[in-house]
Order: structure tokens, then C-alpha cells, then sequence
């Protein structure tokens, strides 16, 4: 393995993690709380193994220096578009992931079903489109 492998799986903890937040919402809508207790922690873990990894790679191996977009000039509007509404999501899930978690074990259930209202659809939306963006850098236009 090396820092050329980072990407793909940094994509593979985030498919993971929106695996683990699916089933986390599947268990709680059928009453097991420990099991959805269990896979949100899970994809809590996996998101923060996403961040070390991800910042390892853009700190690290990539020096700062960032991916251009290899696609059609076209869709480089579209793509951008995706991409700053990730990352700007990516950042606020962190303080709503630690504050659902919080009041989760807490037993604050009231409130951690209004916060958790949110904070699902958005984690999903971060999780699924960073599956999106690595494939459109690196197996759907990659660099020659």
C-alpha cells in the first residue's frame, strides 16, 4: 500500500459508512436500540478513520495540493457545485454527529431525535457523495 491507494480507500470508508448509518436506521425504526446504538458508533469510528486518512493524504502525500477536476469543462460547474456542497457539510456533521451521539447515550431521546433528523440526512449525503467524487476523479475521468 501506498499514498496512491488512499483514495480509494478513504471511498470505502465512506460506502462503509453509509452502509452503517442505513442499518443503524433500519435497526431503530424496528425497535433494537443496541443495534443501532452499535452502528452508529461504528460509522462514528469509521468517519474519524475517514478524516485521518483523508487528511494524511491531502497533508502528507498530496503536499496541499489539490485534485483538479480531469472532466468535461462542461460539467466542471456542476462538479464544483457538488463537491463545496460536501465539504461544506462534511464540516457541520462533525459537531451534529457528536452531539446526536451525546444525547443518544445520555438516554436524551427527545432531543436526539430532533437533532438526529438532520444530522442523518446530511451524514448520508456526505458519506454517498464522497463515494460520488472519488469516482469521478479517479475511475471516471482519471489522470493520464
Amino acid at each position: 500500500m501506498n499514498g496512491a491507494d488512499l483514495p480509494a480507500i478513504n471511498a470505502a470508508l465512506n460506502g462503509l459508512v453509509t452502509v452503517l448509518l442505513l442499518a443503524g436506521w433500519f435497526y431503530v425504526r424496528t425497535g433494537r436500540r443496541l443495534a443501532h446504538r452499535n452502528c452508529m458508533l461504528a460509522a462514528f469510528v469509521t468517519s474519524s478513520l475517514f478524516l485521518i486518512s483523508y487528511l494524511y493524504h491531502k497533508i502528507v502525500v498530496m503536499q496541499g495540493i489539490n485534485t483538479l477536476f480531469p472532466g468535461p469543462p462542461a460539467l466542471r460547474i456542476p462538479y464544483l457545485i457538488l463537491l463545496v456542497t460536501h465539504v461544506i457539510l462534511a464540516m457541520a456533521i462533525v459537531p451534529m454527529a457528536l452531539i446526536s451521539i451525546h444525547r443518544g447515550l445520555k438516554e436524551r431521546f427527545e432531543l436526539h431525535k430532533k437533532i438526529v433528523r438532520w444530522t442523518l440526512p446530511l451524514w448520508l449525503y456526505v458519506s454517498v457523495t464522497g463515494v460520488l467524487i472519488y469516482f469521478l476523479l479517479y475511475q471516471v475521468w482519471p489522470k493520464r
